[in-house]
């Protein structure tokens, strides 16, 4: 797959809403979609463009670029500063989504807890050091495991950005 990093993670959706525990660092979320452009247009020609609201109110402005699909993708990410979001940002629109997430480690893993607010959906993912990694999904979470969605694009967040969730799945 290249030299690009590996991102290792599954993804599940959820039936509703959760109960969140009370060690959970919380972040919002806006990130948006770039259009592809040709390789030579600008050092910023695909991906999606992310701004980020830690628990302290510190702000990050991430650019990422992913490739592949599944359980295993290419992972190229890298700081931004705001300005330079902030013009990424408007070839982004209607190509965006919000979400707070709720980051909890479980078994020695990190845990990724996605409220969508543009749509009654919830997410969650955990990324792998390797793709034969032990799972063991919360207790408080199981419950509420609709299913696993790691090999449907459709579930993706480039997917819910250009095209909403699939008909009659959320809630």
């Amino acid at each position: 797959m290249g030299s690009a990093p590996l991102e290792i993670e599954r993804v599940w959706r959820l039936r509703g809403p959760p109960i969140i525990p009370p060690n959970c660092e919380i972040w919002k979320i806006e990130q948006g979609y770039l259009p592809v452009q040709p390789k030579d247009a600008s050092d910023f020609a695909e991906g999606r463009v992310r701004r980020i609201e830690s628990p302290s109110g510190a702000v990050r402005w991430v650019h990422t670029v992913k490739r592949g699909g599944g359980l295993v993708r290419q992972e190229t990410e890298h700081e931004i500063d705001e300005a330079t979001f902030d013009s990424l940002w408007q070839r982004t629109i209607g190509r965006r989504i919000r979400k707070k997430r709720f980051r909890f480690v479980h078994h020695g893993l990190t845990w990724e807890l996605d409220q969508f607010l543009d749509w009654p959906l919830w997410m969650v993912e955990v990324e792998l050091p390797t793709e034969s990694t032990p799972i063991h999904m919360p207790e408080w979470l199981a419950p509420l495991v609709a299913d696993e969605v790691t090999n449907q694009p459709e579930w993706r967040n480039f997917s819910l950005a250009t095209r909403g969730p699939p008909s009659a799945a959320t809630g």
